[in-house]
């Protein structure tokens, strides 16, 4: 290292093998200003390139929809392979309300009030809003109740006209913990409804998802007997 003296300062060089970069190299980096305005370069280039990804997807969906493509299930809504279908539970259940709004939502099924004229009916063995339970999932401390489990479950099937089986016979069940504050009474049976609901509403959706995947048994025609005469002697 050379080393220069002055009556004034003294000046240390300090050659570039040393990995030490000098105050004219690192000017920019020092700048705050300079700084602040690479970082709002960088910011507003990540921006823009977000954007493009953003139309880009956009426009790849669109184009898809366009076409008529749709995904199986999209929105909830699934292609059920029957014209016409018959739901086996009371006209009043709101289990029975909901499932027929699901069906007719897909748009190519209707829903018939007489079974036999129906292209594929739902048979309910086990009907959830008799068969819901509440039980006892945990206490507290002073050995009192903490939490109640809630269970929503179903069996169905699922026959064409004629009888057959397309469907055996499906159990579906469904589970909601829920606390219990005995200073709250109104709000925990409010929210014990909702939640019914909710396990209503996932319940339809699985039901709706196992009758889209039902291949239907093809029927059969019968051609009319042709009389079989004997040859002439």
């Amino acid at each position: 290292m050379a080393k220069f003296s002055d009556n004034r300062h003294q000046l240390f060089v300090i050659p570039a093998q040393a990995g030490i970069h000098t105050p004219r190299a690192g000017l920019r980096s020092m700048d705050p200003r300079v700084r602040e305005g690479d970082g709002e370069a960088r910011a507003s280039g990540h921006g823009r390139r977000a954007v493009a990804k953003f139309m880009l997807a956009a426009a790849l969906a669109g184009s898809l929809t366009a076409c008529g493509f749709h995904l199986r299930g999209d929105g909830g809504h699934y292609r059920l392979p029957f014209p016409t279908m018959y739901v086996g539970l009371p006209e009043s259940s709101p289990l029975a309300i909901d499932l027929k709004r699901n069906i007719r939502a897909n748009g190519s099924t209707e829903v018939v009030n007489d079974p036999k004229l129906a292209d594929g009916v739902i048979e309910v063995l086990t009907d959830p809003e008799k068969t819901r339970t509440k039980s006892i999932l945990s206490l507290n401390s002073n050995g009192r109740v903490r939490e109640y489990l809630l269970a929503y479950n179903i069996v169905f099937r699922v026959r064409d006209r004629l009888g057959n089986e397309l469907l055996a016979p499906t159990q579906i069940s469904l589970n909601r913990p829920i606390t219990f504050n005995e200073t709250q009474l109104l709000a925990k049976e409010q929210e014990e409804a909702l939640l019914y609901k909710d396990m209503q509403t996932d319940l339809v959706q699985q039901m709706m998802r196992r009758m889209a995947a039902i291949k239907p048994v093809a029927a059969l025609s019968l051609a009319p007997a042709v009389p079989v005469t004997a040859p002439r002697e």
